[in-house]
This record gives C-alpha cells, sequence and structure tokens, in this order.
C-alpha cells in the first residue's frame, strides 16, 4: 500500500475529531486524566503534524488549507479552532499538575502488575515515567511554537489571557520533564565475572571469542568514552566512581522513571519540588529510545529558528544532548562490535540488565543505531547491513510473512512484550510496562532508515518495507464503532490473537502519526541522484541542443507561426532539463527525449515538404 502522508493524515485526523470533539465540544471520556502518557500521545495527534506538517498548521488560521478545515469541521471553524485546541492543551496542564504545583508525568493505567491478580497502589499508579517525560518535550515545544505564531496577531483579551496562562504552565512543564530526563539517565557498572556482564561478553563475542577476550576488546573500544563519560556527566546522576575501574563493564542509558538516590537537578524555574527516584540504575532499551527520541526535538530547526528555549532551558538542554550524544555512540557500537558479524545482526536480542529476549530489543537496538547513522552520515555498508536487520525483523515479526498457529511471535503484537519495573515494588506489587507497537515502530525507523539512505537499490527496498509494514497498520485500525478509524483492531490482520480489553490505543495512533510527519519529511527531500543517469542525460542534453541549433538555421515564414511557436516550446524545455540535470537527472532525461522527438517531427515535415509529398 503506497504511503500517502497528506491523505492518510486526513483520515486520521478526521476520525479523532469524530472521537473527541462530542457536540464540538473535546470530550476526554472516562480514561481522560488517568495517564499523563495516554493523554499527551492523545494531544499530538493533532499537536505534532500541526507544528511538523505545513499542510496540517492550525495556529495561523488565515493559512489553514480547506481540506484540514473540513475534516476538523466537527471542532470549530477555522477561526475556532486554534483557540479551542489552546484550551484542551491547557486543562491537560492543569489535569497533570500536583496539589503542591509539580507537574505530574504519571504513568498511571499504563502500568500493569507483573501477577494478573495483584492490583497496583495508587503511589505506584502516579510514579512518573519516561515515556511521559519524553512525550512532554516534543508536546510543550509544539504548543510554545504553536503559541508564538498564534499570538502574533492580535487576539481577543480572554484568549490573550490564557495563552499567557498556558505559555507559563508549558514552560513549567518542559523544564520539569527536562529536569527529569536528566534524573532518570544512569550508568550502570558491573564486573565482567557477575551475570550481567557474562551476557554482555557472550553477546559481544558471539561465540567467536571467548568471554575474557569480548571483555578485554570493551575495555579498549569504550576507553574514551567511559572518560567521556566519567569527566563530563554530573547534572542529575553520580558515576564518577564507578567509572574509575577499567576492569569494569558498563552500559548507559535510561531507566524507566527517576533513578533512586539520583540527586535534585538546581533550577529557578517553579516546577515544584522534585520526586526521589525509586528505579534500579539499570538503563532499558525501550526507554533508552523514547528518551533520545524526545531529547532530539530539543536542538531540532524549528526549536532553535523560533527561540523556544529559554536561558535555563537551553542549559539543562546542552546536558541532556550530551547523553544522547554519548548513548548513541555506546549502543551504535555495540551493535556493531566486532570485525565479522554485528551482535545486532544474531537477532533476538538479549538485554543484560532485565535479562530478556525479544526481537523487540533488536527493533530498539536497531533504533538507536538509526539516530547514530543520522547523526554521523552513515557509510553505504551501514545502511545495507541495518536495511538487512530491517527486512528480518519484519519477517520474525510476522509482518511480512504468514502467522502459524500458535506462533510465539504474536507477543510481539499482543498483548505486547512485557517489561519488569525493577524498584517499582517498593511500593507494592512488582511493576511491569508493555510494548504493543513494534509494527508502528518498526515502521517508523524503516522510514527513518530510507530517508537517510543515498543509494537507489537501499533507498527501494526501505520504501518496499515500508509500504508492506504500513499496509499491514492501516488493516489493523478499527472499523466501527466511536473509535472507528484509529488503532489498534489487532484481530484484522491476526484473527488468533488473544483477546483485549481496549480497542482504542492512543500509543499506536499516535506512532502511526509520527509515522506520517516521517513519509512527508521522506517525500520532501530530493530524490537520489544517479550518476548513470546524470551521463545519459547530459548526453540527450547535448544532442538536442545540437539539433535545435541546426534546426534554429533552417527559414522560417512569417506565415508559419506554429514552428516558431514549437522551436520557442523546445528553448523552454531544454533550458528546464538543463536547470535539473544535477538534482532530478531522470526528469531531465524525459524533458531531452520529449524535445528530441519534437525536433524529429519537424526535421521529417520539413523533408517531406522538401520532397512535395
Amino acid at each position: 500500500m503506497q504511503i500517502k502522508p497528506r491523505q492518510q493524515l486526513l483520515d486520521i485526523w478526521r476520525a479523532i475529531a469524530r472521537y473527541s470533539f462530542a457536540d464540538g465540544e473535546w470530550d476526554w471520556g472516562d480514561a481522560g486524566g488517568l495517564s499523563s502518557v495516554a493523554d499527551a500521545e492523545r494531544l499530538l495527534c493533532l499537536m505534532y503534524p500541526a507544528t511538523e506538517f505545513p499542510a496540517f498548521r492550525l495556529d495561523d488560521p488565515d493559512t489553514t488549507d480547506r481540506d484540514v478545515r473540513e475534516v476538523l469541521s466537527g471542532a470549530g471553524s477555522r477561526l475556532e479552532l486554534p483557540a479551542k485546541l489552546l484550551s484542551v492543551v491547557a486543562e491537560f496542564m492543569n489535569t497533570h499538575t500536583t496539589d503542591d504545583k509539580r507537574p505530574s508525568f504519571a504513568g498511571g493505567h499504563y502500568f500493569n502488575a507483573r501477577d494478573s491478580e495483584a492490583e497496583l497502589t495508587p503511589e505506584q499508579r502516579q510514579l512518573g515515567v519516561v515515556d511521559s517525560f519524553s512525550l512532554s518535550i516534543t508536546l510543550s515545544l509544539a504548543t510554545l511554537g504553536f503559541l508564538k505564531v498564534y499570538l502574533s496577531k492580535p487576539r481577543r483579551a480572554e484568549v490573550q489571557a490564557m495563552a499567557d496562562e498556558l505559555r507559563t504552565a508549558t514552560e513549567a512543564r518542559l523544564t520539569a520533564a527536562m529536569v527529569s530526563l536528566l534524573r532518570s539517565f544512569t550508568v550502570n557498572v558491573f564486573d565482567a565475572e557477575a551475570p550481567q556482564g557474562r551476557t554482555l561478553c557472550r553477546l559481544l563475542g558471539q561465540g567467536r571469542v571467548s568471554e575474557r577476550i569480548a571483555a578485554q576488546q570493551f575495555q579498549r573500544r569504550f576507553k574514551s568514552l567511559r572518560a567521556t563519560i566519567r569527566d563530563s556527566i554530573s547534572l542529575g546522576v553520580d558515576v564518577a566512581d564507578g567509572l574509575g575501574d577499567e576492569n569494569q563493564l558498563f552500559e548507559c542509558g535510561w531507566a524507566w522513571s527517576l533513578v533512586k538516590d539520583a540527586p535534585p537537578v538546581k533550577t529557578e524555574s517553579e516546577i515544584g519540588p522534585q520526586p526521589d527516584g525509586i528505579a534500579k540504575p539499570t538503563p532499558y532499551l525501550y526507554f533508552t529510545v523514547v528518551a533520545l527520541d524526545g531529547i532530539q526535538d530539543l536542538f531540532s530547526e524549528r526549536t532553535l529558528t523560533l527561540g523556544l528555549l529559554n536561558v535555563e532551558q537551553q542549559r539543562l538542554a546542552e546536558a541532556l544532548r550530551l547523553r544522547w550524544e554519548i548513548t548513541q555512540q555506546y549502543w551504535s557500537r555495540i551493535a556493531r562490535f566486532g570485525e565479522a558479524g554485528w551482535p545486532l545482526e544474531d537477532i533476538p536480542w538479549r538485554t543484560t540488565g532485565q535479562r530478556q529476549e525479544s526481537e523487540y530489543f533488536s527493533l530498539s537496538v536497531a533504533a538507536i543505531l538509526v539516530h547514530d547513522l543520522v547523526r554521523r552520515r552513515a557509510t553505504d555498508d551501514d545502511l545495507t547491513r541495518t536495511v538487512d536487520v530491517m527486512e528480518r525483523l519484519a519477517e520474525r515479526g510476522r509482518i511480512t510473512s504468514r502467522m502459524k498457529v500458535g506462533d510465539p511471535a504474536i507477543e510481539l503484537h499482543a498483548p505486547g512484550v512485557a517489561m519488569p519495573l525493577q524498584g517499582g515494588e517498593a511500593l507494592g506489587p512488582p511493576m511491569q510496562w508493555s510494548m504493543p507497537d513494534f509494527s508502528a515502530q518498526l515502521l517508523k525507523r524503516t522510514i527513518q532508515l530510507c530517508s537517510l539512505s543515498r543509494s537507489i537499490s537501499s533507498h527501494d527496498r526501505l520504501l518496499r518495507l515500508a509500504e508492506r509494514i504500513f499496509d499491514h497498520l492501516w488493516q489493523r485500525r478499527n472499523r466501527s464503532g466511536e473509535s472507528a478509524g484509529l488503532w489498534d483492531n489487532i484481530h484484522a490482520v491476526y484473527p488468533d490473537a488473544p483477546a483485549r480489553g481496549w480497542s482504542l490505543s492512543w500509543s499506536i495512533t499516535e506512532r502511526v502519526t509520527e509515522c506520517m510527519v516521517a513519509a512527508r519529511q521522506l517525500y520532501t527531500q530530493p530524490p537520489i541522484r544517479s550518476s548513470t543517469l546524470i551521463g545519459i542525460a547530459r548526453d540527450l542534453l547535448s544532442e538536442a541542443t545540437h539539433l535545435l541549433g541546426n534546426e534554429q538555421l533552417e527559414p522560417t515564414s512569417t506565415a508559419d507561426g506554429s514552428r516558431g511557436m514549437a522551436l520557442k516550446g523546445i528553448e523552454v524545455k531544454l533550458a528546464r532539463a538543463r536547470e535539473i540535470l544535477e538534482e532530478q537527472p531522470g526528469t531531465s532525461c524525459a524533458l531531452s527525449t520529449e524535445v528530441l522527438g519534437e525536433l524529429d517531427t519537424l526535421a521529417l515535415a520539413r523533408q517531406t515538404a522538401s520532397r512535395g509529398v
């Protein structure tokens, strides 16, 4: 199925407007307010495209496109819609603020007890989670950018007052989210002989070298990165002591929540008291990927152009950027460790901290690798091997292959891979977090990798893969009921999947929305240039230019105006072919070929006339 970002995003917005705006007013429904993660995902389905996809802008009513106005007509007119959307965001900010004026990042009903018979305590459900920290960064930046454009023109007094209050709340939430991400970053140091160390050494050695040799290779290759972490990272985390012993191994990334004993981050902003951490200092691949996605929005072109960060937030952003770069370097090197096969190519990936094994973790490592490939402009070999991994993950996840009866791959989609949240048991029953979004995450990373690829063969493979994954996801939309057009009807593609107690997933809907924005960015890039086509285009252009010059030597009678007009048209086409030759050699070839045909027609007509035929 071809990915058509504009048309398909319009379909998604139409479904969201029908579901969320009952009688023109936003309705959070029964689940509203129970999880800051779910509520942020729901808002981002509108706010993210509205700020990242120019055709879907809502912050300037005068520039809103007609088809966008039509799909959101149930929410209000083009003049009412921006203020109404901002009021919904303001309601979100108020709902997810505690009594002591501290922004709340509660996971709510996204947390589950590992024992299905147990019930989590209210304190556990109120714990902050990295998903919420990261989503809050993206939502806050989208809101601040929206406000900046919307308030550039005079607005009614009550709208202006509401917007000013929202800006204050949004800036506080953004700062609190950045502080929370700093305090949930961790570096886990362990001995090579410990169970975690042996798991890592086996992963790196892949059976080709002993665990001892793998540990020595790790120490050599990560010596400089170890020094960078030890000497440069201090805000919100204490790692210097553990990294001093170079015989120790380490991992870095984000825990699932604030790390236990993580020191508070000094800030002048009014973000309320910083809560104590509870998570064990163990990085999670999933939460690391989520954190990286949010952090990169802090230094996007839009954030910098609009000047969305204040001085203190810029300081925090630099600290997060350092962790962002270090984490990508670490996991990219781990994924590509060794001289022969990559550990990433040995699917499924086995985590060291949680000691779990799943294709989902292979996808998480691949996602970090994609981040790093984008950052450092990867080699063709790295890209080609990563494409192979993506194709294998799609096959093993039964997206591009048939699901067998009793196939364990169904767990990737329903109920999803479950991770124990280490440390959460201090407040009640052992906790876990489920991830049913394998397909959506794979689509997002495939599109990102496709945007990066400058190889025609790799680009085509990735685009075909993305279209197959998208076709799979598009079939999973709900077909009836209030949530028609939204996700996730898993039984549409996997009839034997276990039953679920819900039919609407804002998590998957938001990720598909992100994919549409990423696809738009893919299509707005210049096409990949083919050196072969450039050579052919030059040859065609040279021949066409020569023949045009020859044709212009022939006399043109004043009575024969059509020939003169034809020659003028040919000149215009050749000028265009010459102009785009380097960027669009295929189009240049097509124009030159068309010109050659027209010139031959003129020459043939002249020859025929000269013979009196």
